[in-house]
């Protein structure tokens, strides 16, 4: 599970087994989880953040698009 971005409590990272997926990315702080595919950016589940909090960690993943799938790529295609 490589850990390619934090901000703050936030770890965002990819599961090894996620190739065969479209570009997602999965967001963990402590018990609470998210996962959001990149294109285009929308949730896909999550357990344990509210509303609220969904809606500031989509923008951050809005935010940091463009460096997530560059991650995206470089980890699953090289």
């Amino acid at each position: 599970m490589p850990t390619f971005l934090r901000i703050g409590a936030l770890r965002f990272f990819f599961y090894s087994g996620d190739r065969n997926e479209p570009p997602h990315v999965h967001v963990e702080e402590g018990s609470r989880y998210a996962k959001f595919w990149l294109e285009p950016v929308r949730l896909q589940a999550s357990s344990g953040f509210s509303r609220v909090e969904l809606g500031k960690i989509q923008s951050l993943v809005l935010e940091n698009k463009e460096q997530l799938l560059r991650c995206w790529d470089e980890y699953f295609n090289d």
